[in-house]
């Protein structure tokens, strides 16, 4: 989004002064000029032709507004539900009075996440009204215009808005490491299922590997057991991987991809 934004800016910093239809004709000499040297006096680029009816620059604004809080909204739907009860692997800031529920004590409720909610839900009816009015009538609309002036400023507030609940629960997110390892060993094994597939496709293939893993997943399943004890009690698995090797497949924390040098990588441009 920061580089949307740097993208953007030229192209929506450009003023307009051009008339009634955007001829110049009441400037016929000079007019050019004149136009010139007020986009240099607000700082605004010079249009290469009028576009008083053509609605992009503001639509292309509402839509980038729609994308960022769309960002936000992911971050927030995925906090909201990581707090739940039966998950409570992350938690937003603590402060008094904040979050409790006025008649259950025991709540700890998201409330910058419903806030980042609703404000990118409204942002997003106000981007489909800004590209309602590009529909703009020959060389002077009727409407759209006033599309713009309920739609735009009511978007920037719920952006700006959006993007403080969103700082301040990024600075504050209370995570919850243990719970997470917890609920990663509710499967007894199982979330590591595809690591073990990939073990041992080099001795058995790729595809007996898969139905193999499989059929022995759902016996761990029906018969309650962790997939290793099924794993390790399977012949034509142990001939080629030991129950060391068989016990490191299973552990999902040696399972992490690149997961550490992407995010590396995405650190290292921000920086």
């Amino acid at each position: 989004h920061r580089e949307r934004l740097s993208q953007l800016t030229p192209r929506v910093l450009v003023g307009e002064f051009a008339g009634a239809v955007g001829t110049l004709a009441s400037l016929p000499a000079g007019g050019l000029d004149t136009q010139a040297a007020l986009m240099d006096a607000l700082r605004l680029g010079q249009p290469d032709i009028a576009w008083h009816s053509h609605r992009d620059r503001i639509a292309e604004v509402g839509c980038f507004l729609g994308l960022v809080t769309g960002t936000l909204a992911k971050l927030a739907t995925d906090v909201k539900l990581m707090m739940q009860t039966e998950v409570g692997e992350v938690f937003e800031p603590a402060a008094p009075g904040r979050g409790s529920s006025s008649t259950m004590p025991q709540k700890r409720n998201p409330v910058s996440c419903v806030y980042i909610l609703a404000c990118a839900s409204v942002v997003r009816q106000h981007v489909a009204a800004l590209l309602e009015a590009m529909a703009s009538d020959h060389e002077r609309g009727t409407g759209a215009w006033q599309i713009e002036w309920i739609s735009l400023p009511d978007a920037f507030l719920l952006t700006s808005g959006a993007l403080t609940h969103a700082r301040s629960l990024a600075a504050g997110l209370e995570v919850d490491a243990a719970r997470m390892r917890a609920n990663l060993d509710l499967t007894h094994g199982l979330i590591a299922s595809e690591a073990v597939m990939m073990g041992l496709a080099p001795h058995l293939g790729r595809g007996h590997a898969h139905d193999l893993v499989q059929a022995l997943c759902i016996k761990a399943i029906e018969q309650h057991r962790p997939l290793f004890d099924v794993l390790v009690e399977t012949p034509e698995i142990t001939c080629y991987v030991d129950g060391d090797a068989l016990r490191k497949l299973c552990d999902a924390t040696r399972y992490l991809g690149l997961s550490g040098e992407m995010v590396d990588r995405v650190l290292a441009k921000l920086k």
